[in-house]
């Protein structure tokens, strides 16, 4: 990764302090905040700003702040740093998060400085090469979702977690907690570097705030993001080893910048206003600004993780177009080029999403901690924060998804309703065969899924199928809805049950257990070549024949076969071989994704009425041919039918005329015809087909788990694992190493015993873990894992599996001869027993003992990251499938 160096360039740094309020708590270490800053950022040797170039602000009303910001935007021109230590507030709904100035009041808007209209639309037309943003404010974590839409190469460290409050500004005088680290940092350096970049001082500060807790009691956890750049920015030259002197030729730059620049622009400046007065009236026109843009209105919008990255583009293309900036009759007009609208794009799994409309009168009253210095709510988990600030609009997989959703509604009383409003885009859904393999008398258009299922057992080609998990997403509840309702090819139509026994040999079919992913990214992540999650032991591409046959939506595979980005998996650098490729087969009559566009209207929504007429402009918008349409197919989406009825024609730039993508343009759509009941009845039978099983939760909580922020991702894997248990699924939940037996490497302590079907034990454990309960001692994963397997080998009703949470083995040095042969042994023993590895170290499950763990065990392993505990949740669902044979 390269480093960009700002050096000798006209660089400026904007701190803004605030720590004096009139209506807020006051904030007495913030008032030390930034001359300790100013004080790091121009050293000898940080060696990056000059004194000129550091400017203080603290200001008092929101016109302060965005005098200053505009200020610095206009003057820099190589590195803008802005950072912000104060008050930060969100409303109810999570949504656009407010900088706190010292006039600032939470009840008064016009008080507070919006970080998407004002902070973002300024930093967004700076002249500078690179803007690093630094937040040290309460919910900072809720500025990631807006900052995606910016255009410039942007870096963002915020101190806080999405949602969350924190303590800084509160310590005394002396300067805040993190602000004193980014200082230790800055002045310090790193060892074994010569400099300290953006990436360093995150890493750094998540290793420095490890002890520290939120008000909620949960671990203090920065957060960082990029936006539109890949490399890094040096932010601090200093180093623990004797550092170079700087180059000649930047100190002659500064010097240049710091006597000269100026005296050259006075006389730039004064010729040019010599040459405008000659100019005129003309020329005063020119030189009047353009009036100042209002704020957009911000629309949220939800949707499934496998169509967030289309949809955003989609929305940024909406928000630039003139449709969202001309002026419209009957409505303010707005100066040339002002957004009117502003477009979150956000997602969350099938059954997150389904919990949030259910239980709508808390999603749309979670405030997550109140206004700043009200006390903290409770730290009980609630599952309502995963879904996000509560939508506008929705745009799911499929109609299933939103008769799903409909469904477990209550019938009166909720604040939410929905208005289903049609389809903007269609993916048919594919079976995809190894390129190497034929399926003898199976046309690739309209095989019926009888045929499939035959050409694929273990009489003939012997291919394991792979499914999304119909709880996690709607891909794979449609795929499940084909299974059973358009087996025989024949259409699906309004009304009719499907065949139980149709289902049960359906699922026969499906392989199980830690088969399933929560979406197609996923599941063809894995199936990748160096795809990053390392325990495919099928995928092409490996010297083997593949074995697996991924029923996925047809964009994802050919983004699959075109080498594009897939969930965890970065984008190729050219598209695969042949050989690592799939081709689409189309069952036939089995309905294609649909992604009705859903508007959701909130009971006592002050500006209801704006918003449903912005949700309707962009719906309008999605359905052009000129406008959302060609967005959407360039992507690799289907358009919609055109009037008379027939399909359109591919766009040019659609990935599936590529024929490296594999699929078939020409194959039909199939529209979306079954009922609410029968979606409803294909999930029950769903549930009916399913083993019970038993899971077990084996995790690593030594104290190295709480270094680098790893313990709330390994928290939250947990957590949303225990949302998987269901009343024929219990579980248990085991932790190492033992606190009662340090010296028992194979000791493991039973926090919750195994057979367990509350899951509330299990996240009252997980809450006095993610408070600090752990050991101080090494975990040895061999021996606790080898107790776990011989008491999960022992007879019991269904499948079985465990769930591997660590940091690292830390048992090597002492470990007893043999141990390694003993579990490699019992794992291989009937009955199987597959173990589900999440793996926080960093290389992940890139070593030979983890992937010798899931090749031995028939699991699968999953690097940690944000979204590790989504990917895990969607193999924990698959552990009581009543697939039973693994190809």
């Amino acid at each position: 990764m390269s480093e960009y160096d700002a050096r000798g360039k006209v660089n400026r740094a904007l701190l803004i302090c605030v720590h004096d309020y009139e209506t807020l708590t006051r904030l007495p270490a913030v008032e030390d905040n930034a001359e300790a800053l100013r004080h790091a950022l121009t050293r000898p040797g940080t060696d990056l700003f000059t004194a000129d170039e550091v400017v203080v602000c603290r200001p008092h009303r929101p016109e302060d702040l965005s005098t200053a910001l505009r200020t610095a935007a206009d003057e820099a021109r190589g590195l803008l740093l802005v950072y912000f230590s104060g008050h930060g507030w969100v409303g109810n709904d999570g949504a656009d998060l407010q900088l706190m100035v010292g006039a600032s009041d939470t009840r008064q808007s016009h008080t507070t400085v919006s970080w998407q209209d004002t902070v973002l639309s300024c930093l967004d037309n700076a002249r500078a090469d690179r803007v690093v943003i630094v937040l040290e404010c309460c919910y900072s974590g809720n500025a990631d979702s807006a900052f995606y839409a910016l255009r410039k190469p942007v870096s963002l460290l915020m101190a806080a977690q999405p949602n969350r409050r924190i303590f800084s500004g509160e310590e005394g005088a002396g300067g805040t907690a993190f602000t004193r680290a980014v200082v230790r940092i800055l002045e310090q350096g790193r060892a074994d570097r010569p400099f300290v970049t953006f990436d360093d001082l995150a890493g750094a500060l998540r290793d420095e705030l490890a002890d520290e807790r939120t008000p909620m009691g949960e671990a203090w956890e920065p957060r960082a993001a990029k936006q539109n750049t890949l490399d890094d920015v040096v932010l601090s030259f200093a180093t623990p080893e004797n550092r170079p002197a700087t180059p000649l030729k930047i100190r002659l730059r500064r010097w240049y910048n710091q006597h000269l620049r100026r005296r050259a622009k006075l006389l730039i400046a004064l010729a040019a206003v010599c040459a405008l007065v000659a100019a005129g009236l003309v020329a005063a026109r020119v030189l009047t600004p353009p009036a100042p843009c209002p704020p957009a209105l911000e629309l949220r919008l939800l949707t499934a993780p496998e169509a967030e990255p289309a949809l955003r583009r989609a929305a940024f293309d909406y928000e630039m177009s003139s449709l969202n900036t001309r002026p419209l009759d009957g409505e303010q007009d707005l100066p040339d080029g002002c957004r009117r609208a502003q477009i979150t794009v956000y997602s969350a799994a099938k059954d997150q999403i389904d919990q949030g409309f259910a239980a709508a009168d808390r999603w749309q009253g979670e405030a997550h901690g109140g206004a700043p210095g009200a006390p903290a709510k409770s730290t009980a988990p609630d599952p309502l924060y995963r879904p996000g600030p509560q939508p506008d609009l929705w745009i799911p997989e499929s109609t299933a998804d939103y008769e799903e959703a409909r469904r477990g509604m209550p019938s009166t009383g909720s604040p939410a309703t929905l208005h289903d409003t049609g389809p903007v885009a269609y993916s048919p859904l594919v079976v995809g065969i190894p390129a190497g393999t034929q399926l003898d008398g199976v046309e690739r258009v309209d095989a019926p899924w009888k045929d499939l299922l035959t050409s694929t057992d273990s009489d003939h080609q012997n291919l394991r199928l792979l499914r999304p998990s119909p709880v996690l997403s709607g891909t794979g509840l449609l795929h499940t809805l084909g299974l059973y309702l358009a087996g025989d090819g024949a259409p699906i139509g309004p009304s009719g049950a499907p065949d139980p026994t149709r289902a049960q040999d359906a699922e026969r079919r499906l392989v199980a257990p830690g088969s399933q992913y929560a979406g197609s990214p996923e599941l063809l992540c894995s199936l990748r070549q160096d795809g990053g999650q390392g325990q495919a032991p099928d995928r092409p591409g490996n010297g083997r024949s593949p074995h697996s046959a991924p029923l996925v939506s047809e964009k994802s595979l050919a983004d699959f076969n075109l080498g594009h980005a897939l969930g965890g998996c970065p984008a190729l650098d050219a598209p695969p071989p042949l050989g690592d490729r799939y081709y689409a087969y189309y069952p036939k009559n089995v309905p294609a994704l649909d992604h009705p566009l859903i508007r959701v209207d909130w009971a006592g929504t002050a500006d209801a009425a704006p918003r449903r007429a912005a949700v309707a402009r962009f719906a309008d918008w999605l359905r052009d041919p000129a406008g959302g349409q060609r967005s959407l197919t360039a992507q690799g989406y289907r358009g919609l039918p055109e009037k008379d009825g027939s399909a359109p024609r591919p766009d040019p730039a659609s990935p599936l005329l590529n024929p490296r993508a594999d699929t078939d343009p020409t194959a039909p759509v199939t529209r979306f015809t079954a009922g609410p009941d029968q979606v409803a009845q294909v999930l029950t039978d769903y549930n009916r087909a399913q083993r019970a099983s038993r899971l077990l939760i084996l995790m690593d909580t030594s104290t190295s788990m709480a270094d680098g922020g790893k313990l709330p991702i390994v928290v939250g894997a947990a957590a949303r694992t225990l949302e998987m248990v269901g009343a024929h699924h219990t579980y248990g939940l085991w932790t190492f190493p033992d606190p009662a037996h340090p010296g028992d490497p194979a000791a493991v302590r039973r926090a919750v015993p195994l057979g367990s079907t509350d899951p509330a034990p299990g996240r009252a454990a997980l809450d006095r873990i993610a408070k600090g309960e752990l050991v101080d001692h090494g975990a040895a994963m061999e021996e606790a894992l080898t107790t776990a397997v011989t008491e999960m080998k022992k007879p019991g009703e269904g499948n079985s599996a465990i769930v591997l949470l660590i940091d690292e083995d830390d048992g090597g040095p002492r470990r007893a001869a043999g141990v390694e042969q003993k579990l490699t042994t019992l794992l291989k023993e009937a009955p199987e027993v597959p173990v589900l590895t999440v793996v926080m170290g960093r290389v992940g499950c890139d070593t030979f003992v983890f992937q010798g763990l899931a090749r031995a065990s028939a699991g699968q392993c999953v690097s940690g990251g944000p979204a590790a505990p989504d990917l895990l949740a969607g193999l924990v669902a698959s552990v009581g499938t009543a697939g039973t044979v693994r190809r």
